[in-house]
């Protein structure tokens, strides 16, 4: 994360947003991390990065329990009913689920490989039914059985590959960039199911979008915004969440996107959903971008650093409702906006009486 800090300084300063060197624009960058070590301590890399020997503050919830931005259904901001839940991840599995593991026959054998180095084993991954549940305190629909032990199992394999494990430690010597590459598709089929589908997503991922717009409706007008982050004039609003978010809010407004060397729709350690506004100098008139970036599997490998000139993956995203929005022009402010307003399901928005936050924690709109 130290490594995507110092290339997104490079790419605000170039692009006009931040003055480098020196800490003229500390001011102007807010960062919000969820609560979890891992997050504070991107938010802390990326702080130290961005603008190198100066101090920007990184913000997180101070009170005890879930920060609703994250984790909304844990911190009671969202209320999903579970049937609902459950018949939506049903309905999308079809009358034969079990199909779903034939279509990823050939990653679940590269697994398997990996696990047992084609020997013969007790059993094999793929080799159980498959069963769609709700946990028991009803907050999140859980799919047992292969696909989800598959989904662990190659996030685990992931972290060895970007931690830069090499021989014996990596995979017990038989993971590489191409195989991983196939067993990385049963992750993200997991969370196209359980993240992606269209009502945990809005359930999961409303409240969190709802703050990304009113936040980016207080940079268009200038002014505060009742349930915007940061401040009016801020430069970036850098949010250090996870990758259910990002699967989440994409699974909201129909974003998609294929970074090269990872399966469609992947949400790599440190990736990054970029929304950006921007202003035609003559007209004034206010458009958005919408990005997704990451590391490759071999820069975080290698530790390479990231420059303007050797970057890491980048993809414009089209934004549905919004017409070709995936050009560099991107999407009309207004569009944009009655777009994503007409997404978020207020249903699993929170307000708050007065509209207004604490100085330490975003209120909960």
């Amino acid at each position: 994360m130290g490594l995507m800090g110092t290339f997104y300084g490079d790419w605000f300063s170039r692009g006009g947003f931040l003055k480098r060197p020196g800490c003229t624009d500390v001011g102007k960058v807010y960062i919000w991390a969820d609560k979890d070590q891992r997050t504070l301590e991107t938010g802390r890399a990326l702080a130290e990065a961005l603008l190198p020997g100066c101090t920007i503050a990184v913000h997180s919830q101070s009170n005890s329990g879930s920060d609703p931005l994250f984790d909304p259904i844990s911190a009671g901001i969202a209320k999903p009913n579970p049937q609902l839940a459950l018949n939506a991840v049903r309905e999308r599995l079809g009358q034969h689920p079990q199909q779903l593991l034939e279509i990823h026959r050939s990653a679940f054998d590269a697994l398997q490989y990996v696990l047992t180095g084609g020997k013969s084993a007790p059993k094999n991954v793929r080799d159980s039914s498959m069963d769609v549940g709700v946990s028991p305190h009803g907050k999140s629909v859980e799919l047992a059985g292969p696909i989800s032990t598959a989904s662990t199992l190659s996030e685990d394999l992931l972290l060895e590959y970007t931690n830069g494990m090499q021989g014996e430690d990596l995979g017990w010597g038989r993971l590489n960039a191409e195989n991983l590459l196939q067993i990385l598709e049963l992750h993200t089929t997991y969370a196209e199911l359980t993240r992606r589908t269209g009502y945990l997503a809005r359930a999961k991922g409303s409240n969190l979008l709802a703050h990304v717009l009113r936040s980016m409706e207080q940079a268009e007008t200038g002014r505060s915004a009742p349930g915007a982050l940061g401040h009016a004039g801020d430069a970036a609003l850098i949010l250090c969440g996870h990758d259910t978010n990002l699967s989440n809010i994409s699974g909201i407004l129909g974003l998609s996107w294929h970074l090269q060397g990872y399966p469609p729709d992947d949400t790599p350690p440190g990736g990054a959903l970029v929304f950006s506004l921007w202003s035609d100098s003559g007209s004034r008139h206010y458009f958005v971008r919408a990005q997704f970036m990451a590391q490759t599997l071999d820069q975080m490998h290698n530790a390479l650093p990231l420059t303007i000139s050797s970057p890491p993956a980048m993809q414009e995203v089209s934004i549905p409702g919004c017409g070709d929005s995936g050009q560099t022009r991107g999407c009309s402010w207004q569009v944009f906006k009655r777009t994503v307003d007409r997404a978020i399901d207020p249903t699993f928005v929170s307000s708050e009486a007065d509209g207004s936050a604490p100085a330490d924690r975003p209120a909960a709109h």
